[in-house]
């Protein structure tokens, strides 16, 4: 018998796939039927039903018709070092709407040939973006699904992208070194030893050029290194890095830490000097600082500045916390223009493959 379903797709307006709040989600639901389909059946099914209710489904005409469902969602999954399962979910969108009959009504009949059926749903504000990491996820997708009289069921899912933009032009509070205001600083006087007589201290201070960034750019890291003690520093090391804590039922349940790209210099010698000059630390495509809109996961960003002594002794850490943005500061010749060079809005990482790295040391 030839096949009667040629196609059955879910097919967006915006083929980049990518939409911000507010933005209207459009598109169509298209089936191609290579000869009379009597009877189609067209079910939105849910991700697991009860056995009792798949059942029901199968086997029942009055919900005849085309469903689609919009799904907009934030889970945690996380298992315990007692192999203990928790869970914690959030619903961001959960839009239905029938795309084709009515309840009650018969089987509907399709002729041979393309159907299409439009769909249109205003995105509500306030939307967390997209992200997909260990142990959860926030993710938005559309599902319908198509049976036939046969009881052959056809189902189909279609992931969209969305981003809530983070405009370092409206963070005032983290701009740094813009009208005036002072970039974002850490020192520290460290001594190497148990209180040795007569040994002096590691004077550190490392400076940021602001404190906001977006993806694509990179951070400016100027450090002072003193080293007035008797003991050698091997090395020192500016390192971006991601820490990611999931939540759950109000708690904390899990956290990681990842480092996303360093920069390092050689040794100091007792008595010895070393300064960086604006060194330029850059940055991979990343997620934005938190997810706004979302309890469940927050994303927080940081530069570390380690002094790293060549002895036993315990490396000292200088931290800076930063926001990481999706659009970039203005400069003052640009008008209207955004800064070029950044990965967004393009290429929001869903998938990073760069944190299957090891993560950061502690």
């Amino acid at each position: 018998m030839p096949r009667k379903l040629l196609k059955f797709l879910i097919l967006f307006d915006n083929t980049s796939l990518l939409y911000f709040p507010g933005q209207f989600l459009s598109g169509r639901v298209l089936i191609e039927l290579q000869d009379d389909t009597p009877a189609l059946v067209i079910y939105l099914f849910y991700h697991v039903f009860p056995c009792h209710q798949k059942t029901k489904l199968l086997h029942s005409t009055c919900f005849t018709g085309l469903h689609f469902h919009v799904v907009g969602e934030g889970v945690v999954r996380v298992r315990t070092p007692r192999q203990e399962r928790v869970y914690d979910r959030e619903n961001y969108i959960d839009f239905r709407m029938r795309l084709l009959g009515e309840p009650g009504q018969g089987p509907s009949v399709l002729s041979p040939g393309i159907h299409s059926f439009p769909f249109k749903l205003g995105l509500p504000l306030g939307l967390p973006s997209t992200f997909l990491g260990k142990h959860g996820w926030v993710q938005y997708y559309c599902k319908t699904a198509l049976r036939e009289p046969n009881g052959l069921t056809h189902k189909n899912q279609q992931v969209f992208i969305v981003m809530n933009p983070i405009d370092l032009n409206l963070e005032p509070a983290i701009l740094g070194n813009i009208s005036g205001q002072e970039t974002f600083k850490c020192e520290v006087e460290h001594k190497f030893g148990v209180s040795c007589v007569g040994s002096g201290a590691v004077v550190c201070k490392v400076t940021l050029d602001r404190g906001g960034y977006v993806p694509g750019e990179s951070i400016g890291v100027s450090a002072s290194v003193h080293n007035r003690s008797r003991v050698t520093i091997k090395s020192t090391r500016a390192a971006l890095t991601e820490t990611i804590t999931y939540m759950a039922r109000g708690k904390v349940v899990q956290s990681e830490k990842r480092e996303l790209a360093s920069l390092s210099r050689g040794k100091i010698r007792p008595g010895e000097k070393d300064e960086w000059d604006n060194e330029q630390l850059y940055i991979p495509p990343l997620p934005p600082t938190n997810l706004r809109g979302c309890h469940l996961i927050k994303i927080e960003y940081d530069v570390f500045f380690i002094v790293e002594p060549k002895s036993l002794q315990k490396e000292v850490k200088l931290q800076l916390p930063i926001m990481m943005a999706t659009y970039p500061l203005r400069s003052d010749d640009d008008n209207n223009a955004y800064k070029s060079g950044t990965h967004y809005p393009s290429t929001l990482p869903v998938f990073r493959p760069w944190l299957e790295d090891k993560p950061a040391q502690e």
